[in-house]
């Protein structure tokens, strides 16, 4: 296969750091076929995008800015790909024209998520632009005050102290209830915009997502989930001595107290017992977080995760919840396997996964002659926007090259 100069250099470049560090980096489990089959496809993808972008220099903008800022930290990981990019710096003028005055960026709704997300864009320039550096500056700040940390209170007026159930949590915003996916939102457009790890926002963060997780290190609600070191997405109807599960199978409630269906269910164990299962996008969530607050890889904690993901590798959909969330659920695998470091998984049945390799195949092969990809089989959690899915495979695969 013909390689272009940008391959060239990369791969060569790749080659001589591995004879003097003496050691594979993640990139290295990329061949030269499999970069090029990267590069190819993320040209189709940026095309599609920049032929699809609004006037106003937005993509999907009813949820607010964020789908905007997604595709455009997709597009500026690329080298090629500056902030003067006429299409880049049309997208960041639309989405710092939504910054408010309390520091999040986001339209009428849903602050933390369009302003984690806008912080993973924004972080990447921040250090060339102080406009940027500035904007980061009070959007971290902005995040920060959304988490439940002490001194709130919840709706029901209970008062958030360490040890309550929603302590360190995010919601989507406006104090809602927390949830795996947007505390992790928020951690990732934390340490994308490059706050350190040794912010009180990770500690009281990891408080949140321990807690989410089926391990016997969760001494707090590890009892009522699968235990086999998986995540799942909230349990808004727990109560902190936990002594009834919700009883409707896959669903929580929204900030509105409404039932909404946002997970695996319930199931009952050998045992009777009724436990909320786990899956694959809030495991590779907790499992990225972990990581991103600098969990040591002993911690018992990580090596549950890890172990739910030998346990559970698989591109072919979202593990739990079939296709549901699945452009989302390999954008996280990447981000998660990427920040682990190891270019090749040993599953638990012994056989072993090049998982850039495999990614950047999956995604090669599901994308639309007009570059684009979209849930069709399952549009839940916003995948019937092409825009959203463009910019998770985009994301996935940019991560999965570095």
């Amino acid at each position: 296969m013909m390689m272009t100069n940008r391959t060239r250099g990369a791969v060569g470049a790749m080659v001589m750091a591995a004879v003097l560090m003496g050691a594979m980096s993640p990139a290295m489990a990329l061949d030269a076929e499999h970069r090029a089959k990267a590069e190819a496809t993320l040209e189709k993808a940026i095309r599609y995008l920049r032929a699809n972008q609004a006037e106003d220099g937005s993509w999907s903008p009813q949820p607010g800015p964020g789908i905007t800022a997604l595709v455009v930290a997709g597009m500026l990981r690329d080298p090629a790909i500056t902030k003067d990019d006429p299409a880049v710096a049309k997208a960041l003028n639309y989405v710092l024209s939504r910054q408010k005055s309390d520091g999040g960026i986001y339209d009428q709704i849903l602050g933390n998520y369009n302003t984690s997300l806008s912080l993973m864009a924004m972080g990447l320039i921040k250090d060339t632009d102080p406009k940027i550096a500035d904007a980061v500056k009070k959007a971290q700040d902005y995040v920060r005050n959304q988490q439940w940390a002490d001194g709130k209170k919840a709706p029901d007026g209970e008062e958030i102290v360490k040890g309550h159930r929603w302590y360190g949590g995010a919601g989507y915003g406006d104090e809602g209830r927390p949830d795996m996916s947007n505390t992790a939102t928020m951690i990732a457009g934390l340490h994308d915009s490059g706050l350190v790890c040794t912010d009180p926002a990770y500690a009281r963060a990891l408080e949140f997502i321990s807690s989410l997780q089926g391990s016997k290190a969760n001494t707090k609600f590890g009892d009522k989930i699968e235990p086999n070191g998986g995540f799942i997405y909230a349990s808004s109807r727990f109560s902190n001595d936990l002594n009834n599960l919700e009883t409707k199978v896959g669903t929580s409630e929204n900030a509105k107290g409404e039932d909404v269906d946002n997970g695996a269910g319930i199931y009952t164990d050998a045992d009777g017992k009724s436990r909320l299962r786990t899956y694959g996008s809030m495991t590779y969530a907790g499992f990225m977080s972990y990581l991103y607050a600098q969990l040591d890889r002993d911690d018992a904690r990580v090596k549950d995760a890890y172990s739910w993901i030998t346990h559970n590798y698989n591109l072919n959909g979202n593990p739990g919840v079939g296709m549901q969330g699945y452009y989302y659920y390999l954008y996280l695998t990447s981000r998660a396997l990427n920040t682990w470091g190891d270019p090749v998984i040993e599953t638990a049945d012994g056989k072993h996964h090049e998982w850039a390799n495999e990614l950047i195949d999956k995604l090669s092969s599901l994308q639309r002659a007009d570059g684009s990809w979209v849930n069709k089989d399952a549009r839940r959690w916003g995948e019937g926007d092409v825009n959203l899915c463009t910019a998770y495979a985009v994301m996935a695969l940019q991560v999965a090259m570095q």
